[in-house]
């Protein structure tokens, strides 16, 4: 298959370079285009039309099982689904029609006849209206909707929802979070406090500080609660990024972002879900196969594979980049709870 890839790609250079030197006129003879050669290119356009299509049928049938699963496991993602869906929807749609025009046309007129001329017109107010106004009423809906759906998960400001505030603490190549104590209010923090055991720079002399509490490996999150994040950034430039709660935001160096969710889905729910258990399934046959092959060359087997929720870095921040993984665990309120009073506060922790 790769090898095909390649020919392919030398077999189009090769062409384009001889279409490059006609138009330069360094070919001797005739070089206006024969009947013959204009028809032979109307027929490949055509071709071309169908090879296309066929990609793009295929490519979507066939990566449709690594996309993420339907459901989203926050509230605010479905609002996203809704947007991706419709935008990508239009854009389906809309390059299906226009690629057809554009390849129907340089076959329809293709030159096989001098006397079989395209119409021609100037100009059309008719055509210059439609194609002004219905872009700019669907494109001005779609806008309005993108900054109704990004002014909810960035907003943080409303208390009514009773939220929980957590900060995500990016660093070359680990995530520590921070959550707010029973005040509910994080305390300040910068890079320059870091040292020892506060490895995430927070400032003891603020007095919201002294019953936060910071975790490693894992976070844990109640279904039906909203969460607010407050994102920092040690190093780099970092994207703090959970694909199943379609939530990202980037870490900036210096400055404190924000976003914020309500997840939907527990884990244990997720792992269930229809659509994730084929996905899973794919995943496994795939580690099978390759564990096979390790244990054939004398190495370990690969570790049976598990659903979890995961918070990734998306930006490439340096070489150990994949490192930056951490586990989420979504639950039921109460078993949250439990589990959050379990840990230290950030006073006992620096006593």
């Amino acid at each position: 298959m790769k090898a095909l890839f390649f020919i392919l790609i030398f077999v189009g250079i090769a062409v384009a370079f001889w279409q490059i030197v006609k138009l330069l006129g360094l070919l001797k003879g005739n070089q206006v285009a024969t009947e013959k050669e204009n028809n032979i290119n109307g027929w490949l356009m055509l071709g071309l039309m169908v090879i296309l299509y066929l990609i793009m049928s295929v490519s979507l049938y066939k990566c449709r099982w690594v996309l993420l699963p339907k459901l989203s496991a926050s509230l605010e993602g479905e609002h996203i689904d809704t947007l991706f869906m419709l935008t990508m929807g239009l854009i389906l749609i809309i390059q299906f029609i226009l690629q057809f025009v554009i390849f129907y046309f340089s076959f329809k007129y293709r030159g096989k006849d001098k006397n079989y001329k395209a119409r021609f017109f100037a100009d059309s107010h008719k055509l210059e209206m439609f194609w002004t106004i219905v872009p700019t009423v669907v494109l001005t809906a779609l806008i309005i909707y993108g900054i109704w759906t990004w002014n909810m998960v960035t907003d943080v400001t409303n208390k009514d929802q009773n939220p929980i505030y957590i900060e995500l603490y990016a660093k070359q190549f680990q995530w520590e979070a921070r959550y707010a104590g029973t005040d509910n209010i994080l305390g300040d923090a910068n890079v320059r406090n870091i040292k020892g055991m506060n490895t995430m720079g927070v400032d003891m002399t603020d007095k919201n500080a002294a019953d936060d509490k910071t975790v490693l490996k894992e976070i844990h999150l109640p279904k039906g609660r909203k969460i607010i994040f407050q994102l920092r950034s040690q190093d780099v430039l970092h994207s703090a990024y959970m694909p199943h709660f379609r939530a990202q935001m980037n870490c900036v160096p210096g400055m404190k972002t924000y976003m914020g969710f309500t997840p939907s889905v527990t884990t244990e729910e997720m792992r269930k879900n229809e659509d994730m258990v084929k996905k899973m399934k794919g995943i496994t046959e795939i580690r099978k196969a390759k564990s096979e092959k390790l244990v054939a060359s004398g190495e370990d087997a690969l570790d049976p594979y598990e659903f979890d929720y995961l918070l990734l870095c998306n930006k490439i921040c340096g070489n150990s980049h994949y490192n930056m993984q951490m586990k989420i665990v979504v639950e039921s309120e109460a078993d949250f709870n439990t589990w959050l009073a379990s840990k230290k506060t950030l006073a006992q922790v620096l006593k």
